[in-house]
């Protein structure tokens, strides 16, 4: 068992981001997710309980895509000392109210 890292694919970085809302049936608390592709390669991946307990699954989710956009310019970073320079990385998450959120700077 591994990973397979072809040579010729592609290099462009995806980073995914998820979040259970209120998981943890103790504590209320949600866990954050969050993936990373370079091409078609998982190069990182992180999940972990969050600090907080949010409100809403827009806030939770939030949280997580924070802690994905974090993880994203590190890898940029990494990158760059390679040589690779990416200008823009998608970050993709699966809430609607999370998203508007962050296109919204007043609201948050």
């Amino acid at each position: 068992m591994g990973l397979w890292y072809p040579s010729l694919s592609p290099i462009h970085l995806v980073g995914y981001s998820y979040s259970d809302f209120a998981g943890c049936k103790l504590d209320r608390k949600s866990t954050s997710g969050t993936c990373h592709l370079l091409g078609s390669s998982l190069i990182s991946w992180h999940r972990k309980k969050q600090a907080c307990v949010p409100l809403s699954t827009a806030e939770a989710e939030y949280i997580a895509a924070g802690s994905c956009c974090a993880q994203i310019m590190w890898i940029k970073q990494q990158l760059e000392d390679f040589g690779v320079n990416m200008s823009k990385v998608p970050l993709l998450c699966d809430n609607t109210s999370a998203i508007n959120l962050t296109k919204n700077h007043i609201k948050h």
